[in-house]
């Protein structure tokens, strides 16, 4: 589920996921947050990619917070910042309570992401096709499901195309992998 404040921070999520790294990924994996309070060579170094896209879009700082409840992950809530620095103590409160609000909201289901019309009903659809397009590559290539998230993956990367994208045309055979192309 990508639900984004502005279009930048939309694109730099989606990146994330497309790319398999980032704050986000780190935090989901390790649940743990991930604080990087400016964006030096260990950051460019930890994720090569990523990073130097961060700092393209005028990000300085970057926040990760696992939305979790016990051993159930539910999502990441990323905190970008055009200059660098740690968050006060304020700043990081007022975080981990909209990280708490985010889980809530995520386990109530009756209360709606306010992002987009279709607020998570919206977000299952979307993660439903790519599970969807993910299988379709599996079959179509005779690779396992990982290797078929990486090689879509590495299309959209290419291709400069949103991973969401890609995986909608898969699913309406706009677009296939073919064994020959490995």
């Amino acid at each position: 589920m990508t639900v984004a404040s502005d279009p930048t921070s939309e694109r730099l999520e989606e990146l994330q996921f497309t790319l398999g790294e980032g704050p986000c990924v780190d935090a989901f994996t390790t649940r743990r947050p991930v604080l990087v309070a400016e964006l030096d060579s260990d950051a460019m170094s930890r994720w090569p990619v990523y990073a130097p896209a961060l700092r393209d879009a005028g990000v300085r700082a970057v926040f990760a917070f696992p939305l979790q409840v016990g051993a159930a992950r539910l999502g990441v809530l990323d905190v970008f910042r055009a200059h660098p620095g740690p968050l006060s103590r304020i700043h990081l409160g007022q975080a981990l309570t909209l990280a708490d609000l985010a889980v809530a909201t995520l386990l109530d289901g009756q209360e709606r992401a306010t992002a987009g019309a279709d607020g998570l009903d919206g977000a299952m659809e979307y993660g439903a096709e790519l599970f969807q397009a993910q299988g379709m590559v599996m079959i179509q290539l005779g690779v396992t499901l990982t290797e078929a998230l990486a090689r879509l993956r590495a299309y959209a990367y290419a291709e400069d195309r949103r991973l969401t994208e890609v995986a909608a045309d898969v699913v309406a055979r706009r677009l296939s992998f073919d064994r020959d192309q490995q």
